[in-house]
């Protein structure tokens, strides 16, 4: 007859300790001291007992570590000294399972032999790993002994290379169900990225990896001496946790709800928990203490990559060759090559993050200590560089940019460059929307723009090429990078707070005006669409109007549309669903058709306030500064500083003694070409062709005229041969060259000459050219779409069009998107519009000079 040594009882007693002081540590070895007994009185009571039955109770698993969770599953090997005995106790065994359901135990329970248990299971990796914890309980102890001493330690060395290689798949497909961030508002405290799971992970990779024939090590026994405190710190607290939630559950029901969260943080203070009962507090612990673990996991990963076992194997040969006189690739991971120089040399650390942006290749453990013990020197460096945009750029814009900032982020060295960000470090909002910290979902928005190319889906694709025609994407991420900062500030609007963060940060990398006032703009109206989704009518033109006075430009539309579809498909995943998409899209078309139809309507008439007029220096200067302005498109004061329309009104005052100005400055990769003088016929032709003259290509073109007819033609051209940087004195003569030509000295078919070379090898276009023109979309001008296949003269030829039907351009919108020249045409004729005979020519003649260039 079978007996159970301890009472039920016992388990409530363990609940009501547990629940008093908070010790999970103490409650799980009590429980599984508990559960020995009724388990071991069971089984004496139903087994022979001889020493030497043949037959012995093993605990694996959980239960093998004395760590059983109060309504964990028992899991028992019932272990066999020949397969033939699984029938001398197949009757005992039956009344063994029963009498540990009776006892309200769950149990799970397998039965073989030694030589069974020392056999790989493919498909059961979790069996062959469960043994690693494996703990005699009562019956035959020397059969026990052969298993522990001398069938497994030869099993796992046999086999450690499979065995590795299946629990890190194993991992990596758990990582990948939970979007492989540690960072969800709800978490599951054993399953999610850094959860009890992974630190047994890492327990069991060290154990395996340090085997040997003659013994096993002890589950806890290679855990890093550096960090071993704060891990068993964090495995303290999330042992508190999951006990808390089964008690709060009556079942094995390990998720940390919004609910949960409440009461766990109100029993666990001053109970060796953080001090502190508010739940987002608490949280924002919660997430460092598994941060902890996730970078032991992390690191036991690549320890076992060290012995030829890591998922990067496959890769390794390939990615070695990235290796440069800075840093080594190996075994898919980053070293210094130099394990000092960070200190020495700390702009390196950029460098290292830009390797990483541009290649997806993680740090090695090495590295990441590296640049922990240099975090002062990277902070300090930083702020000593004469300019860190470029850099922090280049990591923005490169295909890995959130590998490189997550990397940044769990090493310390964003916050070193941008100490604004230790605001939103683990920082959780409870909304009962947001899927992620703080700071997770700042990362997750950029990481989904970037797999908008990636997409086979038609809509998606839409807002990717959206994102291809962006002149600097990098502007738009990194104002994601800092739109919800300002949570982390107690007191008022976050969007305003999260600006004036990004205001300082983008004065200490010395990002330019213009560049701040976009990253300005989008940071404080990055909410603005998704309010007119969900609370105006999109149909109503009205809403549409008063988006387009907002946004102001078609550039701006797009980054601000981006940065809604990303900051929505962050919150979770199911936040964007395909009808807000849709609306998006939409809301986006009709914004973009208002925008385009009234740009040459809008018109600047200044008012004695204007805040564009409040860098002249006395009265006169203002009144001339207004003479400037009066009459050029809004667009122009949109996209242009106050401190750029200063300076080009300054270059405008030249004009009182001579015919023309002209300025040139670089703009990172690209240069800025503007000239100002009185329009004429052909003018804008005539500077195309003689930028395409020298050598340079025109990325993007903007020609305004204001009232008094003073012409500003605006063009950001590259050098691909660079010469204005290799030889100054050309930058001289493309000045000069320029003046001559806007003051009609210089006659542009000279210059044309030139460029015959361009048209020497021809190939088939890329792209088929469209034209379309639309009487329709101003008031005042006729307004022509063209696109085609970009080439060197495409400009002068469609503006030389304009210029024989007697049209004056008076704005003009150039874009270059790879191989594709997108330009838009606001023209004149001698009697306003044109008519509509005229413009079927126009159409037709348009056409003609995309497909053949024009011979000089």
């Amino acid at each position: 007859m079978s007996h159970t040594a301890s009472p039920p009882v016992a388990f409530e007693e363990i609940k009501q300790r547990f629940l008093a002081g908070g010790d999970g540590l103490a409650a799980v070895a009590a429980h599984s001291a508990a559960t020995d007994e009724v388990v071991i009185g069971h089984f004496g009571g139903i087994f022979p007992k001889t020493r030497d039955s043949g037959a012995a109770l093993i605990a694996v698993g959980g239960y093998g570590r004395s760590q059983l969770f109060p309504y964990s599953d028992v899991d028992l090997l019932l272990l066999l000294e020949r397969r033939a005995h699984a029938n001398t106790y197949k009757e005992q065994t039956s009344k063994l399972l029963a009498a540990l359901w009776d006892s309200k135990l769950r149990v799970s329970h397998s039965v073989r032999t030694p030589a069974e248990c020392a056999r790989l299971a493919p498909d059961n990796t979790e069996l062959n790993i469960s043994l690693l914890d494996a703990r005699f309980l009562a019956g035959d102890e020397s059969l026990y002994q052969d298993l522990r001493y001398r069938h497994l330690p030869r099993f796992y060395v046999r086999e450690k290379r499979a065995l590795l290689r299946n629990l890190i798949e194993l991992a990596h497909r758990r990582h990948l169900l939970a979007g492989q961030t540690i960072y969800h508002l709800e978490p599951d405290v054993k399953a999610t990225p850094g959860g009890l799971r992974d630190f047994h992970l890492a327990c069991w990779v060290s154990q395996l990896i340090h085997a040997s024939n003659a013994r096993l090590p002890d589950s806890e026994e290679c855990l890093p001496a550096e960090s071993r405190e704060q891990l068993l710190e964090a495995k303290r607290f999330l042992f508190a946790v999951r006990c808390f939630l089964h008690y709060f559950n009556g079942r094995d029901n390990n998720k940390l709800t919004f609910d949960l969260q409440d009461q766990v943080a109100e029993l666990s203070a001053g109970k060796g928990f953080p001090e502190t009962t508010d739940t987002a507090d608490w949280m924002r612990e919660y997430f460092r203490r598994v941060r902890i673990i996730y970078r032991l996991v992390t690191r036991a990963i690549e320890e076992s990559a060290s012995a030829g076992q890591s998922l990067f194997t496959f890769f390794r040969d390939r990615k070695s060759r990235l290796s440069n006189n800075d840093f080594v690739v190996q075994r898919g991971r980053l070293y210094l090559r130099n394990s000092e120089a960070l200190a020495q040399q700390p702009s390196l650390a950029l460098r290292l993050f830009q390797f990483v942006s541009r290649h997806g290749i993680p740090l090695a453990v090495e590295t990441e200590r590296r640049i922990e013990n240099a975090l002062q020197q990277i902070g300090e460096g930083s702020l000593a560089e004469d300019s860190l945009w470029p850099q922090v750029a280049e990591i923005l814009k490169l295909p890995h940019a959130y590998e490189a900032l997550t990397a940044m982020h769990e090493t310390g060295a964003l916050a070193a460059v941008f100490p604004e960000f230790e605001l939103v470090d683990c920082l959780v909002i409870r909304d009962f929307f947001h899927r992620y910290t703080v700071d997770e979902h700042t990362f997750v928005t950029i990481r989904n723009l970037q797999e908008l190319a990636d997409t086979t889906d038609d809509l998606t694709a839409r807002f990717a090429r959206l994102l291809s025609e962006l002149d600097q994407p990098e502007l738009l991420y990194f104002a994601l990078l800092f739109h919800d900062l300002g949570k982390g500030v107690p007191e008022g609007d976050h969007a305003e707070r999260s600006m004036e963060l990004a205001d300082k940060a983008m004065a200490r990398i010395r990002m330019e005006e213009l560049d701040r006032e976009l990253v300005r703009f989008l940071i404080r109206h990055h909410l603005a669409l998704s309010a007119i989704m969900t609370g105006r009518d999109l149909a109503d033109p009205e809403t549409t109007e008063e988006l387009a006075d907002l946004v102001g430009t078609i550039e701006r539309l797009k980054a601000l549309t981006l940065m809604t579809l990303a900051d929505i498909s962050a919150v979770n995943p199911k936040a964007l669903t395909d009808w807000r998409k849709d609306l998006l899209w939409q809301l986006y078309i009709a914004t973009h058709h208002s925008l385009t139809r009234d740009i040459e309507d809008r018109r600047i008439h200044v008012e004695p306030t204007e805040t564009y007029l409040d860098m002249a220096a006395t009265a006169e200067e203002r009144s001339a500064a207004g003479e400037f302005l009066e009459g050029f498109p809004q667009r122009y004061v949109r996209t242009h500083s106050p401190e750029q329309v200063y300076a080009q009104f300054q270059l405008s005052r030249e004009l009182k003694t001579k015919r023309s100005a002209v300025s040139l400055r670089r703009r990172h990769s690209l240069h800025e070409v503007v000239v100002v003088t009185w329009d004429r016929p052909f003018l804008f032709a005539s500077l195309c062709a003689t930028l395409s003259s020298l050598g340079l290509n025109i990325e993007k073109a903007e020609a305004f005229a204001n009232s008094q007819k003073m012409a500003l033609d605006t063009f950001i051209v590259s050098d691909p041969l660079r010469t204005l940087e290799s030889d100054p004195a050309e930058s001289s003569r493309l000045t000069q060259t320029l003046g001559k030509v806007a003051e009609g000295l210089t006659d542009v078919r000279d210059l044309l000459k030139r460029r015959k070379f361009s048209f020497a090898a021809r190939r088939r276009a890329r792209v088929e050219p469209r034209v379309a023109i639309d009487n329709q979309a101003s008031s005042r001008a006729t307004v022509a779409h063209v696109i085609a296949e970009d080439r060197s003269g495409l400009l002068f030829d469609l503006a030389s069009k304009f210029s024989q039907h007697e049209c004056d351009i008076e704005v003009v919108l150039i874009d270059t998107q790879g191989h594709k020249a997108i330009d838009v045409f606001y023209v004149v004729g001698p009697n306003g519009k044109l008519d509509p005979a005229a413009c079927e020519v126009l159409e037709r003649e348009l056409l003609e000079a995309c497909r053949n260039p024009q011979p000089a």
